[in-house]
Formats: C-alpha cells, sequence, structure tokens
C-alpha cells in the first residue's frame, strides 16, 4: 500500500472524547467521506461539548463541511445510504438523524427527519438493502444481479437489545417499531447487521465478553394496516475458540470487534478479542450439517425421498496468531464472488480488490489480511512511510517502537472498490491510503489495464463514482484503456454508451496527451438531444419542412441565444481546424470522422436558421469581412460536405483537397473564436500520480502542481484576469463574478448558483443540471474567497 495523501486539521482543535470510544468514519459510493470528532470550546470551564460531523468529498479533501450536529452524547453510528445522498447519525442516548443534502450542494447539508429511543445508546446502525444484489465473478469477468427487498428502511440496535426499525413513506413521514431482540433482553456492548437474499435482517449482538455466547437473531420486518410489524428468531450462536483454548481462555477477556464480513452476506463473521497489549482474530462460516441419527434407528426401511434432516450450525474458518492490539476494523465493500473458482482465477491473476480486509494496530501500522484465510495480504506503517521507511524495515519499526507512543488509526473505512482507505488517527488527523489491486505484485501491463477496466465497468453498471479507481491509473495507461473502454462501449446501447463517454472523459484529463480528446467528449455531453440525417442547403431543408412544428415565441428564443452562439462557434472552430487536424492533439478531431455528431450539429443549424425568422436577435454573430456574407450559409454548406465523408450509409472518405482549401479560407472571411473548451480542475486527482504523499489542510486549497510533466496546451491555459465562463449556460461571468457559483466535484465545470434565466425554455435546460453535472459529478458550492 502507498500513502496517497494526508489532510490535517489547519488548527487542530481539542478532542474530548474517552480513548476507548472510536471516533467514527464512513465512506459513500459517491466518494463522500464523512468522520466525526468531539469538540470542546477553548473555556476549559465551560462543560458543552460539541459532536461535529464532517463531511468532505476525496476530490475536495480541504474543502471540508463541518455540522454541529445537534447530538447530546458521543456519535457512535454514521451510515450511507446506497446512492450516497442520505447520511445517518446516531449516538450513545438513542437519538438519530438523517442528513441530506441541501440544494444538492456536497459541502451543504441538513437534518430534516429525525428520532428518539429515550436514552437507549445506539450500538449498530444500517438502512436495509435497497433491492439490487451485485455479484462480481472474477472468472466470468461479470457482474451478475439478483433482486431483494426494495423498500427503504432504516434499522438500529440498542445497547438494551431492542431492535427498532423506521420506514421512510414517500410522503416523509415515519413508520417506526421497537422489538426486544430476545425475551430475556441483556445488554448488548456490540452488534452488526447484515441480510439475507431474501430481504430478512440478521443481527449478531455480544455483551463484549469473550466468555459469553454471541448470538444471532433474524428479524422480519411487515407492514400491516399501515402499521410496521417486527417479528424475531433466535438463531445459532458461537463461543470464540480462543476462549476454548486453555492456554489462551483468560488471555483475551474482552470482544472488541464484531463484524459480518459482508453486509450482504448474513454466513460470515469476523470477530477481534483483545487484552491491553495484544488481539487475536477468528473467521467463522455459518454451514449447514446433518443431523445425526440415534443408533435406534439406523436399521429401519428409509422413506422414499426423505432425506437426511439438518441443522446449522457455526464452524471456524481460521484464526491468527497473537497480535498487537487492534485499533480498527475495515471490510471490504465490493462483492467479490468467493466461489472456490473465482477465488482461483483471482489468485492466478492477482486480483486482489474485495479480497481483503484492514486492521489498525495501536503501533500506527495497518495490514490487509484475506478475508477467509486472514493471511497476510500488505503492510503499511503508517506515519513512518512518510520519513521514507519502506515495508518490511524492522530497524524503522523498532526505532518507533521504542521512540514513544505512535499514531494509531480509531477509525477506519474501505472505499466503495476497496482500492482506497480513510482513516482518522488519534490526533484528529485524516489519512487517505490507495490500495494497489495487486496488493503490490508486479503484474503485465495487459493484466493491469484489464483489471482495472474491469473495476471502471463495475463502477459503470453501479453508477458508483469512480475516483478510487482512478487513483491508480497513471499517463501512460491512458491511451490504452481509453481504447479498450471505446470497443467496449461500442456494442452497448445509446445510453450506456453516454455513460462510457464520460467515463472515458475523465480518463482523459489524466494524461496531457489525451486532453484533447477529453475536450471532444466534453463537447458531445452539450449536444444530447437526438439527430435525423439531412440534406445539403440549409433553405433547400427548410422548403421541404414543416416550419410550424419548430416554432417557438420570440422571449424563449432570446433566452436561448447564448447557447445558439455556442453551437455557432463550435461549428466555425470545428471547420477553421480542418487543415490542422493532421494528428489526435488539437480539440475537436473526434468529430472530423463522427458522422453522427456531424449530422446532430446540422440539424442544430437549421433549427436556428427557422428560428431566425421568427426573432433574428437570437441568431449567432459572427465577425465577416464581407457584408453580403451569410455566415450561416457557409457554415452549413461545409458542414455538410465533411458530414458526407464519414456518413454512416457508406464507406469513410478523407475530406477532399477543395473542402480543405475552403476551411483554409474561413479565417479570412469570418474570425475564429477562442473556445473555452475544458473547466478548469483544481482537485487533486492529477497531483496523485507520483508516488510521494502529499500534505494538506483543511480550509486551504490545494497549490500543488500537476503530475504531467510537458507543459498544457494553449486552449487549456487560463489567466487570472481572463473571463470567467457559465460552463453551462455558455456566458460570461466577469473576471471577478458577483455571482454565487458551484463548481462540479469531478471534472471542475462552473455555473451560477441561481438562473438568472425566468423563461421556461431556460428553465428545462437548466433542470437537466440540477442534482449532477453533465460528466454526472456533483457539485460543491464555490467559496467567496475562490470565487
Amino acid at each position: 500500500m502507498e500513502l496517497a495523501y494526508v489532510c490535517e486539521w489547519e488548527k487542530r482543535p481539542k478532542s474530548t472524547h474517552c480513548p476507548s470510544i472510536p471516533l467514527v468514519c464512513s465512506w459513500s459510493c459517491r466518494n463522500l467521506v464523512a468522520f466525526t470528532t468531539d469538540l470542546k470550546s477553548d473555556d476549559e470551564d465551560d462543560k458543552d461539548v460539541s459532536h461535529m460531523i464532517h463531511i468532505i468529498d476525496t476530490e475536495h479533501p480541504w474543502d471540508v463541511y463541518s455540522i454541529s450536529s445537534g447530538h447530546t452524547e458521543v456519535i457512535s453510528c454514521l451510515e450511507w445510504d446506497q446512492s450516497g445522498s442520505r447520511l445517518l447519525s446516531a449516538d450513545g442516548n438513542g437519538q438519530i438523524k438523517c442528513w441530506s443534502m441541501a440544494d444538492h450542494l456536497v459541502n451543504s447539508w441538513e437534518s430534516l427527519l429525525s428520532s428518539s429511543l429515550d436514552g437507549d445508546p445506539i450500538v449498530a446502525l444500517s438502512w436495509l438493502h435497497n433491492g439490487v444484489k451485485l455479484a462480481l465473478h472474477v472468472e466470468m469477468v461479470t457482474i451478475r444481479q439478483t433482486d431483494a427487498n426494495a423498500d427503504i428502511f432504516r434499522h438500529h440496535t440498542s445497547r438494551l437489545g431492542l431492535v427498532t426499525v423506521s420506514l421512510l413513506k414517500p410522503g416523509g413521514a415515519l413508520l417506526t417499531a421497537s422489538e426486544s431482540l430476545c425475551r430475556l433482553r441483556g445488554r448488548v456492548a456490540l452488534a452488526d447487521i447484515a441480510f439475507t437474499g431474501g430481504g430478512n435482517i440478521v443481527v449478531a449482538a455480544t455483551d463484549g465478553s469473550s466468555s459469553s455466547p454471541v448470538q444471532f437473531y433474524k428479524v422480519v420486518v411487515s407492514v400491516v394496516s399501515e402499521k410496521c410489524r417486527i417479528d424475531t428468531e433466535l438463531l445459532p450462536s458461537l463461543f470464540l475458540r480462543c476462549t476454548t483454548d486453555p492456554l489462551r481462555r483468560e488471555k483475551y477477556p474482552a470482544v472488541t470487534h464484531l463484524k459480518f464480513l459482508t453486509r450482504e452476506n448474513s454466513e460470515q463473521v469476523l470477530l477481534c478479542a483483545s487484552n491491553q497489549s495484544g488481539s487475536i482474530v477468528e473467521c467463522w462460516s455459518l454451514r449447514k450439517e446433518g443431523l445425526p441419527v440415534n443408533n435406534i434407528f439406523q436399521h429401519r426401511s428409509p422413506v422414499v425421498g426423505e432425506k437426511q434432516p439438518t441443522i446449522l450450525k457455526w464452524r471456524i474458518l481460521t484464526t491468527t496468531s497473537d497480535l498487537e492490539r487492534v485499533s480498527a476494523v475495515a471490510l471490504p465493500k465490493l462483492p467479490i464472488s468467493i466461489s472456490n473458482t473465482d477465488l482461483k482465477v483471482a489468485s492466478d491473476t492477482k486480483f486482489c480488490p474485495g479480497l481483503g480486509l484492514a486492521l489498525a494496530f495501536h503501533d500506527g501500522s495497518i495490514q490487509i489480511l484475506h478475508r477467509l484465510s486472514l493471511q497476510t495480504m500488505g503492510v503499511f506503517y503508517g506515519s513512518s512511510s512518510s520519513s521514507g521507511q519502506r515495508p518490511g524495515d524492522e530497524s524503522a519499526m523498532k526505532r518507533q517502537r521504542t521512540g514513544g507512543p505512535a499514531l494509531h488509526f480509531k477509525a477506519l473505512q474501505f472505499s466503495w472498490t476497496s482500492l482506497a482507505l480513510a482513516g482518522v488517527d488519534n490526533h484528529g488527523k485524516l489519512h487517505m491510503m490507495r490500495v494497489s489491486p495487486s496488493m503490490g505484485q508486479v503484474l503485465e501491463m495487459n493484466t493491469t489495464l484489464r483489471h482495472l477496466l474491469f473495476l471502471l465497468e463495475y463502477c459503470m453498471v453501479t453508477g458508483y463514482d469512480w475516483w478510487d479507481v482512478l487513483l491508480h491509473v497513471q499517463p501512460s495507461m491512458v491511451h490504452n484503456l481509453v481504447e479498450k473502454l471505446h470497443e467496449e462501449y461500442m456494442r452497448q446501447n445509446q445510453a450506456l454508451q453516454q455513460v462510457s463517454e464520460v467515463k472515458a472523459m475523465r480518463l482523459c484529463k489524466l494524461s496531457t496527451a489525451r486532453a484533447a480528446r477529453a475536450c471532444d467528449f466534453h463537447a458531445k455531453l452539450l449536444l444530447i438531444p437526438p439527430w435525423c440525417p439531412l440534406t445539403t442547403y440549409i433553405d433547400k431543408v427548410m422548403i421541404n419542412l414543416k416550419t410550424e412544428e419548430f416554432v417557438l415565441d420570440g422571449p424563449p428564443l432570446q433566452s436561448l441565444q447564448q447557447l445558439i452562439q455556442w453551437v455557432g462557434d463550435f461549428v466555425l472552430y470545428l471547420l477553421a481546424n480542418l487543415p490542422n487536424q493532421g494528428s489526435m492533439v488539437r480539440p475537436g478531431f473526434g468529430f472530423m470522422r463522427d458522422g453522427a455528431s456531424l449530422a446532430m450539429l446540422r440539424e442544430m443549424l437549421v433549427m436556428i436558421r427557422i428560428w431566425g425568422l421568427l426573432k433574428p436577435g437570437c441568431l449567432p454573430t459572427f465577425t465577416a469581412t464581407s457584408d453580403n456574407q451569410d455566415s450561416m450559409q457557409l457554415l452549413f454548406r461545409l458542414l455538410t460536405k465533411l458530414w458526407l465523408c464519414s456518413r454512416e450509409d457508406g464507406p469513410p472518405q478523407d475530406p477532399d483537397e477543395c473542402l480543405i482549401d475552403e476551411c483554409c479560407l474561413l479565417p479570412s472571411q469570418l474570425l475564429v473564436p477562442t473556445m473555452d473548451w475544458l473547466p478548469v480542475n483544481d482537485g487533486v486527482i492529477v497531483k496523485l500520480q507520483g508516488k510521494h504523499p502529499l500534505r494538506l489542510q483543511f480550509g486551504k486549497a490545494s497549490s500543488l502542481p500537476g503530475a504531467g510533466s510537458t507543459a498544457p496546451l494553449e486552449v487549456f491555459t487560463r489567466s487570472p484576469s481572463s473571463q470567467k465562463m457559465d460552463n453551462l449556460r455558455c456566458v460570461h461571468m466577469g473576471v471577478c463574478p458577483t455571482e454565487e457559483s458551484k463548481a462540479c466535484t469531478r471534472c471542475g465545470c462552473v455555473t451560477m448558483l441561481r438562473s438568472p434565466n425566468k423563461t421556461n425554455a431556460m428553465k428545462q435546460w437548466e433542470q437537466r443540471w440540477i442534482k449532477n453535472c453533465l460528466c454526472g459529478g456533483l457539485w460543491r458550492r464555490i467559496p467567496a474567497t475562490l470565487s
């Protein structure tokens, strides 16, 4: 593993949390990370403690949104929903809150729903599964889907053995019910929640003593007459193996961690027992076994069709030797199949995501263990790696241990592809680490690309953000990945092709050599409407059309003028640069052979011509050298010739010399505009391509240079005095915009937070980008100091 970057508080606040109570950290499928701190005011006599929730986007980790949660006790649980847009928090006083984005901004959150259990401490919290389960089969490189319960619940277990389920109705009301896990209620120190294939809930609970059994319960939820009903059933329990070993019976008195290996699998559980200086970890599996028959019944004649009775029984899979004291556990979220065939293929190809779990120790180190065998797959030595220590440097480890108490992680979480780790240490620092897909094993380039392509396709199918996958894409890999992704999405339907183009745009931005391709993808995302083949001359086309079908009133047409102007400028730039497209360096190359996109641009020019007859003020403005120059007619004629070279119903042809000569003359006939091709992205992903860790501060934007060694192309550079663009409305906002703005967390696309338009036509256009950017990224409010 390699340390990717470390974020530190600019002024680290005082922490009042009890050392035995871990901080809480949670990573969403949209690559948002939430974590908690308990902060005290500077006045030592002030007994009030503010229980804070902090939310960051991994691409802009310095832009932290801190919430004074209103919880009256230490926050014990944080849990994102399956969409990554809502967050549950619970505390030691039984209070639960549901947080959601305000105005669809990742750095603006509000709590609209809450409930309370009147002083019952919450020890486990979960959203019920959203209805789709995905299993990754490495053998077939496919993703299989199964159905499950599609209702949205939240479910939690209290310290007094009470299970509560809240059903969130579409109108916002809650149906809530509570029930004891068993008739004899007892103390629950640790608990975890998983789900069965039939949509039922399984709860694992322990009182914290290693000599006590770990109990399992099935919880069935139903709605009868608009009331929520809970039925519980006791399942087989288990005793830790270390308590049955005479040599270790009292060595590890406390159970410190209890986790199902995955949320979707209630048949495998991980247990950690500890003392003051060490720990031991055990992995158990629930299996169906035959029930032995008494000898009295052995000689009776068997009944036709009768099967041997079976029972469910917990069996230990494996256990570790004595370890350092475990401070935190992180389990993989990637739903990798663990069939024998898949495990063999994963071992042969060294595909490790989803197969490793992480243990953090009090000496500051982290170990990645195989989720079934508990064999060590990788080791990370914490803060010492920033001083040059490499894994395996035993002398450095000894120096670290004798130098005083080391930093250690109080909370640890895997990303949703298991390629990154987030952790909060005991000094309040947030750490981000990348985890190699092969756990550092050297692979052939084709194998590495196949692994990354597999994970990119997984994100495309699930809709998850792929920031953590891009952590492992080097600039030299971008070309091959984009080409392989192109081959894949050309076999898909149109909707999936658009999703793949978004992914390809994000990949291209990691390499300066492929930045022009990213420009083309970005332009195509703005040109989404359907197209149809049209003929040669624009005025002749209009004669054959029923123009009343395309009639709009004057005010809506005038409000669309900036978008119409962008289309006209784009076509002019494309044609004027046709003679220079001898390589893939310049933007626009991807359109030269794309017959579908060229046809769409021709259709738009026809629509603009029709609208110009109704409202001349909506037409694009061109600076021409001749007063009698019909600019629209000229552009349409040249665009048609270019389109004829790449029509889908004929073989592709190179543009003829006549067309190239006419395009060479365009700059002498019309002033070619400067296109603002790509938004400027100030995130960290391009800065993480090297092997050196980054140290950042909350509230202070990163000013580190990018990883690319070559100078950026001229079309991508921005001077401080340049005009700022609203990239969705295609309007200039001035050098120092006064309007509040928001930016995409992924591509950097900037747009005004509030619409300046009142017409329905522009409102419908802007409505497409309310929740997400055109690239699929989330929005974040740009702080006033950065505007």
